[in-house]
């Protein structure tokens, strides 16, 4: 990776794009279906072998009649040759394994199952010759079947997630939920988990089902946090004994993420474990995590803190000569959308530097190249989430996001091009879910408009996609009230014709700091929004993330304010620029922030002809006091309901913000959504605008969902929310 051009190699000319079906022959599409989603592999976490020859990576399917999705893992070659195409299913795998890992040797491969009826982790050999796998077998318990059916694990083995190989492979490091206050699991006392146990076991046998709460983030998401604490454990492969590495702590270690992951690293000399913990008292009003490490020579040693931002630092990473650890970071304390910056500590001289000073976006993954000479990483930017690279010494970026599309899950592959080092990642598109690709980031790009292919290595849903009309992601430009660019994008429906007027469904992203981009999405796919003959229209206002720093805090104290200004100009540009869409038949649809905004517009226009409101806030005192993560609330709102009592609405943000306080002016058609076990935004915040709606009789209806948290994640329900969303807007647009 030394003296790597900054610029990439011509690969092919601008019409061809990343990820694009091939199609052998010419075929009438269709217009996409809810069936069609419910049918398309769903790609999920991956890995590759040190060799570079081979890909590791769980697929999901959906049986939509049974109402379930089941994961299996598969094994397959990166390089194109005779077998490139024919994924191998590893060990006659059950449904629910994944988190599959390569150990550094490239000789064993470790995963999760939940084939013994809690999820254990499981090793299986590895032939690397030729990609088998045989002797699957449990290291806590030493159960070996050739099969796959590994016996069940040994008493005081708790349920493992987040499994990781020491890179000495004696070790696998990985975290378990136990109570804090029973006795710590270590070798000289295997049996210590069956206090966790038996203590699991009474309160599922109680017919007493009441809690007690002592503190703050009592729930979380879309569950009672209870008890229990996320702790760090390591099991030596060969004698399968445990010990908890982070005993007795009363905090998660590390904290919870919606990213998952482990949020841990160990040392190329396996020597030391780095990890993430928020000590703070309250971390119901603090995201203040910092990053620690610990010595594992030594059982009795304890975690040492080496960073020292007063915000959150994630993702700790070594680098592989071990010189290094890197972890994204934030400046301020207690606001969980400031900048994720790349920072580097130097493990000798113990300083720490910001790689990125001058790097106005979101670092949101990283991985260290193979020579630890730079770090490449993926970041939002204008509606696409793209490849970086930057030098460790020189602080040279390296931008390398010519190529369409969201990319995740970056892996480096030792697999030489002509000498290079290249990068193996999931790639995703409006228009298609994602796939594995490669590509080499030291080719260079001989022309400034052409881009580079990725290679698919996987092709997960080739042959449906070829069968289908989508269309893809197009961006626009335009003026907000303080000039202020801003980027919009629109999706024809269809079969489309520029001579006809369709109808319109203007998209509002939640967040608020989030975006709508060049991505796939389960939850609200805007291809099959479009599919029945709609113009998805998709604006990021202030609030955004991709667009510098300053255009993400645009939205704090101001929830109403500038982020409305933008999406109503962008709807006006949107009108007036594309005459095939018709302005008097839109309807506004949003969740979480976007439900809110939802719910803002309901009372700030009557331009729209429906409005449908998904998990969105209706009255901010009273959300205040029933969600969870308080930080979220008192940053946005800058402060508590009662720092503003006695104070007049117009200096109060919970009230001058509030949607409620606009209900005298509802007067659109408005379906609620809102789930039981949304503790993010509490289900009565639906209650409340349905009441209020039904009062004023203003047309209205609500879907309540009484298994769902802050998404709708179950299949049947799934169909359910698209067959009723749909029905609303075309009940009031057509």
């Amino acid at each position: 990776m030394r003296n790597r051009p900054t610029t990439l190699v011509l690969l092919s000319i601008l019409s061809i794009l990343p990820l694009a079906p091939l199609i052998t022959s010419a075929q009438a599409k269709r217009p996409m279906t809810f069936a069609d989603m419910m049918q398309m592999h769903r790609l999920g976490d991956t890995d590759v072998s040190p060799n570079g020859k081979w890909l590791v990576y769980s697929v999901t399917d959906v049986d939509l009649a049974k109402n379930a999705s089941t994961s299996r893992l598969w094994i397959q070659p990166i390089a194109d040759g005779p077998s490139g195409s024919h994924p191998k299913l590893i060990a006659e795998t059950e449904p629910g394994d994944g988190g599959a890992h390569f150990s550094h040797d490239g000789k064993s491969l470790l995963f999760l199952s939940s084939r013994s009826g809690s999820q254990q982790i499981y090793i299986a050999d590895f032939d690397s010759a030729t990609g088998a796998t045989s002797n699957v077998r449990n290291p806590a318990n030493g159960a070996k079947n050739p099969t796959g059916n590994a016996a069940g694990p040994a008493s005081g083995v708790p349920e493992a997630d987040n499994a990781l190989w020491s890179p000495d492979g004696k070790s696998i490091v990985f975290t378990a939920a136990v109570y804090p206050d029973c006795p710590a699991i270590t070798p000289e006392n295997p049996d210590a988990y069956k206090c966790t146990a038996d203590r699991d076991s009474a309160q599922a046998a109680s017919k007493v089902k009441a809690r007690v709460f002592t503190h703050l983030l009592y729930k979380h998401w879309n569950a009672f946090t209870g008890d229990k604490r996320s702790h760090l454990f390591q099991l030596t492969v060969d004698s399968g004994s445990i010990r908890d590495l982070t005993p007795n702590d009363p905090h998660d270690v590390p904290p919870f993420s919606l990213g998952g992951g482990g949020g841990f690293a160990i040392s190329p000399d396996s020597k030391e474990l780095a990890f993430t913990e928020n000590l703070d008292e309250e971390p119901a009003i603090s995201t203040n995590a910092d990053i620690f490490t610990l010595d594992l020579t030594n059982p009795a040693a304890k975690p040492a803190k080496v960073s020292t931002s007063p915000g959150g630092d994630f993702s700790p990473a070594y680098s592989p000569n071990g010189k290094y650890l890197a972890w994204r970071s934030q400046a301020r304390a207690n606001y969980e959308s400031d900048k994720f910056r790349l920072v580097l500590y130097d493990r000798t001289t113990k300083q720490i530097k910001d790689l990125l000073p001058n790097f106005d976006r979101w670092v949101d993954e990283f991985i260290w190249s193979q020579d630890s000479l730079y770090i490449h990483f993926v970041s939002g930017t204008k509606g696409e989430s793209s490849l970086y690279s930057v030098g460790i010494s020189d602080v040279d970026l390296h931008d390398f996001s010519k190529a369409h599309g969201e990319w995740s899950d970056i892996h480096t592959s030792p697999i030489l091009d002509h000498g290079r080092e290249l990068i193996v990642g999931n790639l995703m598109r409006v228009d298609h879910p994602a796939e594995v690709v490669v590509v080499n980031l030291d080719q260079v790009v001989a022309l400034t408009k052409m881009i580079y292919v990725p290679r698919p290595v996987t092709h997960l849903n080739d042959d449906l996609l070829n069968q289908l009309d989508q269309s893809p992601l197009e961006p626009f430009w335009f003026e907000a009230a303080d000039k202020t660019k801003v980027q919009g994008f629109i999706i024809k429906p269809p079969a489309f014709n520029p001579a006809k007027k369709y109808p319109v469904k203007f998209l509002i992203h939640g967040g608020p700091q989030g975006a709508w981009g060049d991505a796939w999405s389960y939850r609200w796919n805007a291809e099959l929004l479009a599919a029945n003959g709609y113009v998805v229209v998709m604006i990021n206002p202030r609030g955004s993330t991709g667009y510098g720093q300053a255009f993400v805090d645009g939205v704090n104290g101001d929830w109403g304010g500038k982020p409305f200004s933008d999406l109503m100009l962008g709807l006006d540009y949107a009108e007036k620029t594309y005459p095939f869409i018709d302005k008097n038949r839109e309807c506004a649809l949003g969740a979480s922030y976007g439900g809110y905004m939802a719910n803002w517009v309901l009372g700030h226009t009557n331009r729209f002809k429906c409005i449908v409101t998904h998990d969105g806030m209706f009255n901010p005192e009273s959300a205040y006091g029933s969600t969870e993560e308080l930080w979220f609330n008192e940053w946005e709102f800058t402060g508590k309901p009662w720092d503003y009592y006695g104070k007049p609405d117009s200096e109060n943000p919970f009230r001058k913000w509030s949607p409620a306080m606009s209900a005298k002016n509802f007067k659109t058609p408005t379906l609620v959504i809102h789930s039981q076990l949304d503790y993010r935004l509490d289900v009565s915040e639906g209650y409340q605008l349905f009441t209020t709606l039904q009062r004023l009789k203003v047309p209205s209806k609500m879907l309540y969902f009484p298994d769902e948290g802050h998404w709708v994640q179950k299949p049947q329900n799934s169909e359910l929310w698209y067959k009723t969303v749909n029905d609303w807007v075309d009940q009031w647009t057509k």
